[in-house]
């Protein structure tokens, strides 16, 4: 695999496809619209310069056993100035030469891969592949990224559906370096190797599973735990600052659920809760939950990316 093109240039699209051109690979983002892509440029600028940050901080710290994160840094290799150079130069290679695109002939000519992004709607994810089929080249890979829905589910609307599986990512992928690859009965073990491989190839750590579970392994377990946390405030039994406290206080974890959900994005959390039919009844915790989301995507608050969710970011 060396051509690979994300639908999708959201929260961790845009990481997936930085981390995948940071680490050598010619990169396409497909987007929907232009304004789709001057959504996304910002988001590229982030990753750019948090990139470009670590890695030079990493330079003044050679020597002091401080470590680069793990998805920069394989773990074999020797940190010197040298090393950190060449990673700087892969950085910025990446930000110049991700190719943004509306076309759906350009994000699919000669893509070995293509890893499917997008909103957790599966209305808008069974449109999206029924456009993308025609346009696929025999030898291309289709993954799926969705957080919470199998690939059976949407296997149908693919000519190849052998050819069709998922890879899940964790939010910070340079930090967080999973790769959870998930096939369904009729996925063939050349495409799910070939995926793991990729994974591999992008400094993650492949976590091969064995049947289709929704919400894979991560998520089976993050969900219910943000669901919780935001249980706690739809009920107004505390705020997100001190629910959040008292989850890093009392296990010793970096995060609680709300920062967890601003670095996740609002939107996400909004649609994975909107998946719930009891979320149409405002009474439910469901429905609260919904409101409060709403309340804050309404006022600009989707998150980190945006300097504000349930945070205020530098």
């Amino acid at each position: 695999m060396k051509n690979i093109t994300v639908a999708g240039g959201g929260v961790l699209g845009s990481q997936i496809a930085f981390q995948t051109a940071f680490c050598g690979f010619n990169v396409k983002i497909w987007l929907r619209t232009e304004d789709s892509i001057g959504r996304t440029r910002p988001k590229l600028d982030r990753l750019y310069n948090i990139y470009k940050y670590t890695l030079n901080e990493a330079k003044k710290n050679i020597g002091t056993g401080n470590t680069l994160p793990r998805g920069m840094f394989s773990g074999s290799e020797s940190v010197n100035e040298a090393y950190i150079d060449n990673l700087l130069e892969a950085t910025e290679r990446a930000y110049k030469e991700i190719v943004l695109t509306t076309s759906f002939e350009e994000a699919c000519k000669n893509a070995d891969l293509i890893i499917e992004s997008m909103a957790e709607n599966p209305e808008a994810k069974i449109s999206f592949y029924k456009t993308l089929d025609p346009y696929l080249e025999e030898k291309t890979i289709v993954a799926t990224n969705s957080s919470s829905m199998i690939p059976s589910m949407f296997r149908s609307y693919l000519s190849r559906p052998e050819k069709y599986l998922a890879i899940h990512f964790a939010n910070n992928i340079w930090i967080s370096n999973t790769a959870e690859i998930m096939g369904h009965d009729a996925t063939s073990k050349d495409a799910y190797e070939k995926v793991a491989e990729f994974a591999a190839d992008i400094r993650m750590i492949p976590l091969r599973l064995s049947k289709e579970q929704p919400g894979y392994i991560l998520n089976s377990m993050l969900i219910p735990f943000l669901n919780a946390g935001q249980m706690l405030l739809a009920n107004e039994v505390a705020d997100p600052a001190t629910i959040d406290l008292t989850w890093r206080m009392g296990t010793g974890s970096p995060y609680g659920p709300f920062q967890i959900l601003d670095i996740i994005g609002l939107n996400t959390a909004l649609n994975v809760v909107s998946n719930d039919p009891r979320s149409n009844d405002s009474s439910t915790v469901q429905g609260k939950i919904k409101a409060i989301l709403e309340k804050y995507i309404s006022e600009g608050k989707t998150g980190i990316n945006a300097g504000e969710g349930f945070y205020k970011y530098n």
